[in-house]
């Protein structure tokens, strides 16, 4: 299967979720304009908090289309946006890709993965229960975070539903996702 975008989400004020949109525009550096967490440094509330000096690496949030059918095996309906991503994906492995993994969107935007969101509380605030669903325990008693991934713009450009994906895997071994 191809690796497509299936949405396209942005807000300009803090709220957990995002309203679709027939684009967005990336900015390299910066983020998706318009958005509320677009810029060099951190933009997430908690992370100002800590040090608003620090680079962002959160500038874009991209969701596996796959997990709100997961989710959805165990009774919650979500759909594109609400979980406050960017860009929701349907066949790539997000989860699964190396830190600093290129990921070309449609015919312009290049995003580079730093890692995994931190999925908060908000989540069930959001539906009760569903943090659970997002965040788990592996075999091997290791946190499991489901929620998505984050990435800086490397190359800007407009990004639509439908657009392709293609994956330019970082030389040397794989280096697994961390939260960032």
């Amino acid at each position: 299967m191809n690796a497509v975008v299936t949405a396209v989400s942005s807000n300009g004020e803090y709220s957990f979720s995002k309203p679709n949109r027939e684009s967005i525009t990336l900015l390299a550096g910066l983020g998706v304009d318009g958005d509320v967490h677009a810029g060099v440094t951190v933009k997430h509330r908690s992370r100002i908090a800590q040090d608003p000096t620090q680079p962002n690496l959160r500038q874009v949030h991209l969701i596996h289309e796959e997990l709100f059918g997961e989710v959805g095996g165990a009774g919650f309906r979500v759909t594109p946006g609400e979980l406050g991503e960017n860009i929701t994906t349907r066949g790539i492995d997000l989860l699964g890709l190396s830190v600093g993994t290129l990921l070309h969107v449609g015919d312009e935007a290049v995003v580079e993965v730093t890692g995994l969101r931190n999925p908060c509380r908000q989540i069930d605030t959001f539906q009760q229960g569903l943090l659970k669903q997002v965040v788990g325990r592996g075999a091997d008693g290791s946190v499991v975070r489901k929620a998505g991934i984050m990435g800086i713009v490397r190359e800007g450009g407009v990004v639509r539903p439908g657009d392709t994906i293609r994956v330019t895997v970082p030389d040397g071994p794989h280096r697994p996702l961390e939260q960032v």
